[in-house]
């Protein structure tokens, strides 16, 4: 079951302090991503600078990351959390096989793991992911448009399911 969080999805600036994490959380290692098919490396690099800055150990595997190599590197590394980014469209698709093939191995099948971006190759004005990603296997998912507010508020402290989308206009 999840439990939606409301996503603003207005533009507005974050008002959330970047510091360390918030109340009942602490800093945790952090594995970041892309799915196998998104070659784009701004988004990691962002989700990595903003990990770090709230004081979270980053580990950034980088762009085109093949399944296997995802699970070989969550051993190696053994992160609290999996942050999976995409913003070609196609993190739905991908995100939703590679959480699957993750959830199927026994030592990583109680990992953390989160998805958010374009999910979608129609943007915000498509379908929306995140009930079949939860379904998958996925922690929490964000919905292009839903903002990074959401996120760190999942971060500062939520340590249930989440579902993020962008605001109905």
């Amino acid at each position: 079951m999840s439990h939606p969080l409301p996503a603003t999805g207005s533009g507005e600036p974050d008002q959330l302090s970047p510091g360390l994490p918030g109340p009942g959380s602490c800093a945790s290692r952090v594995l970041v991503s892309s799915v196998s098919s998104d070659s784009h490396t701004w988004n990691l690099v962002f989700l990595q600078l903003l990990l770090e800055e709230m004081g979270h150990e980053v580990t950034n595997i980088g762009s085109c990351v093949p399944d296997e190599l995802l699970i070989e590197e969550c051993r190696r590394v053994r992160p609290d959390m999996v942050v999976i980014s995409s913003v070609n469209g196609h993190g739905a698709l991908d995100g939703a096989r590679m959480v699957r093939r993750l959830r199927e191995q026994p030592d990583l099948r109680d990992l953390r793991v989160v998805i958010g971006g374009k999910l979608g190759v129609r943007g915000t004005d498509g379908d929306f992911h995140g009930p079949a990603l939860m379904e998958a296997g996925f922690d929490a998912v964000f919905e292009d448009g839903a903002g990074i507010t959401e996120f760190r508020r999942y971060l500062a402290g939520s340590s249930v399911p989440a579902l993020a989308a962008p605001a109905l206009r």
